[in-house]
């Protein structure tokens, strides 16, 4: 029984993002009644400034191997069903024009808002009402096995309810844990959260020796055990930043090593072992400097403390130097956390939900899509792709 003052629905989606969206939309085009639910006044907001305002919509390389879970076979459903090629051809319908970067990331040629007025166009066809500005107080589950929502602006009631509130990445953009909270109501495990694809950081010695390098960029391999990422890295004022160390970042942890080659392409022994054949009065610093960035080639040559010319470098000590380009081993202290990730790692347990429906197992009608589940993509449009496809295969079984 719906109360005087509640609205129903077949489906409501609590969050406007990018799931919560293409949830919505594919729950409208099979004809039921759908609301979709943020505290935001607008929609689509990480979207917005995403791939630095273009939007970095998918990846054309994306599979399962590409994401991050206690469960890595739990993805696969959901990819194979709804594809990057579907999303692509969703953009192409639309006509917004786009382009391949590197490593398969798609991006707008135009701005990320298209994406957006994309999603909210096909909602708005599908006959989903938009509710933003809408401040979520509670949720409840009915006798009858619906949904209650209690909102700032009345109460709505629903047979399904879709959590695709997202995770705790960057909070000025209002993220919350809120997602976490509804799985915990309803008895669902969590596997632990902590941020991802984020910046790493020093302890106050290591910065005061590394301060000379902020700013610089190198390609580079960061390791962790057996997985590596060959992309850009950065020396910033707080440690390292740049592609390869946010991808590495979603599998350190606090205490954990990582290992980071800065001439991968180079044997810099064979290199170096030239040079003090050819230039042996040539000092380090200048060799090295041919082949790093002069302030980088500096404090590698400051570290060494060797003689004054190449020529009188032993093997061994070459040997050292050569480590400390391609075998340098960091522990970081931390990282910049949630305030810069750019995702959450963990999430709502995978164990707890059907892969082929991201429905609740043990709750009938509760479904988690989206980031606050414990699926995280690489950095590369990744994670909009799991987005696109938990929320589709959502859509097509709220």
């Amino acid at each position: 029984m719906t109360l005087p003052g509640s609205k129903f629905y077949d489906v409501v989606v609590l969050g406007a993002g990018a799931a919560g969206m293409m949830c919505a939309i594919e729950a409208g085009k099979r004809g039921r009644s759908v609301a979709i639910i943020d505290h935001s006044p607008s929609a689509g907001d990480k979207i917005r400034i995403s791939g630095g305002g273009r939007c970095n919509f998918t990846n054309i390389h994306a599979s399962a191997k590409n994401f991050v879970s206690r469960n890595p076979r739990f993805c696969i459903s959901a990819l194979s069903r709804y594809t990057q090629r579907d999303f692509i051809a969703l953009v192409e319908r639309h006509g917004i024009a786009y382009h391949e970067k590197t490593l398969g990331q798609l991006f707008c040629d135009g701005s990320a808002k298209q994406i957006i007025e994309m999603l909210v166009s096909e909602m708005l066809r599908a006959g989903v009402e938009l509710r933003l500005g809408t401040t979520i107080k509670r949720v409840e589950h009915r006798v009858d096995g619906g949904y209650r929502v209690a909102l700032s602006t009345g109460d709505v009631v629903c047979k399904s309810l879709v959590i695709a509130t997202g995770g705790k990445s960057i909070p000025k953009m209002g993220a919350t844990g809120f997602g976490y909270e509804i799985a915990g109501q309803f008895g669902l495990k969590l596997v632990e959260t902590r941020p991802g694809l984020v910046p790493l950081t020093f302890d106050p010695a290591t910065l005061a020796r590394l301060e000379p390098l902020a700013g610089i960029a190198v390609d580079a391999v960061a390791q962790h055990g057996k997985t590596r990422f060959a992309e850009a890295m950065l020396f910033t004022h707080r440690g390292l930043s740049g592609p390869a160390i946010l991808q590495i970042s979603s599998y350190w942890r606090e205490g954990d090593e990582i290992t980071l080659s800065m001439l991968p392409e180079t044997d810099v022994f064979a290199t170096l072992k030239a040079a003090k054949a050819e230039r042996g009065k040539q000092a380090l610093h200048t060799v090295l400097a041919t082949l790093l960035p002069k302030r980088l080639a500096q404090l590698i040559a400051e570290d060494e403390k060797g003689p004054g010319n190449l020529a009188d470098f032993s093997d061994k000590a070459l040997r050292r130097v050569e480590a400390a380009i391609n075998a340098w081993r960091v522990k970081p202290s931390g990282s910049e956390g949630y305030r810069t990730a750019e995702v959450t790692l963990g999430g709502v347990d995978t164990n707890e939900l059907d892969p082929k429906t991201m429905e609740a197992r043990e709750v009938p009608g509760l479904y988690f899509i989206g980031e606050v589940v414990d699926v995280t993509g690489w950095l590369g449009g990744y994670n909009f792709q799991w987005a696109w496809s938990s929320g589709w295969v959502a859509g097509q079984a709220a």
